[in-house]
């Protein structure tokens, strides 16, 4: 095969790449590791909301930043009973005995 062939066939495969939003890259790291950073690879570029889930996460473990707070509160604000109009009643009897 031809010098100039396996040039043009590669620039046509990093053009193609290009037009899906797709880069390829090397990394180097352990051995062991290479099945994970291949998964890993994989599920980013699926671009999906799996894929922006764990950008986050790898980003927050990766940048060695305290956690934002608020997290719970947001949570609860996506909580599907937001806007339920839940009412919780309590008796207001007399409290019960405890033995110390």
């Amino acid at each position: 095969m031809n010098n100039s062939a396996q040039k043009r066939a590669l620039r046509n495969y990093r053009s193609r790449l290009a037009e899906r939003g797709m880069a390829r890259f090397e990394v180097l790291g352990l051995d062991a590791d290479r099945d994970l950073i291949r998964s890993l690879a994989s599920r980013l570029a699926e671009n999906g909301p799996d894929a922006q889930r764990i950008r986050a996460t790898v980003g927050r473990t990766i940048s060695g930043a305290p956690p934002k707070k608020g997290g719970i509160l947001e949570s609860l604000r996506r909580s599907p009973l937001v806007g339920a109009d839940l009412e919780f009643k309590r008796s207001q009897g007399t409290s019960r005995k405890v033995n110390l």
